[in-house]
């Protein structure tokens, strides 16, 4: 659930600083607004670099694999070596599990 945000923080910076913030807050993929409450509070800011590349084929392997799964019970096709996809599923998703816990 999002906080309704009401309240505005007025600072006096310089146009490098303004630059510089804008970019590492762009880097987070955050607002600016997201970035320096973050930042100010105290939190850990942690980018994970060449996560949308692993979560796209475990989407695309967790697609192949229900629909081979679909056409095996519907006796249209069978599966050889079933296990080694399954296994490679799990691979991808422990590997997942583990970049998320070493994040938290």
């Amino acid at each position: 659930m999002q906080k309704k945000k009401t309240e505005i923080i007025t600072a006096r910076i310089t146009l490098a600083d303004k630059k510089a913030i804008r970019q590492r807050a762009k880097t987070a993929g955050m607002t600016v607004t997201d970035y320096l409450t973050t930042c100010a509070l105290g939190k850990k800011i942690v980018r994970v670099g060449g996560l949308d590349d692993l979560l796209s084929e475990l989407k695309a392997q967790g697609r192949n694999l229900n629909q081979l799964t679909t056409l095996a019970n519907m006796g249209r096709i069978t599966v050889l070596r079933g296990d080694d996809l399954v296994q490679e599923h799990t691979r991808l998703c422990d590997l997942l599990s583990a970049l998320i816990r070493e994040v938290r």
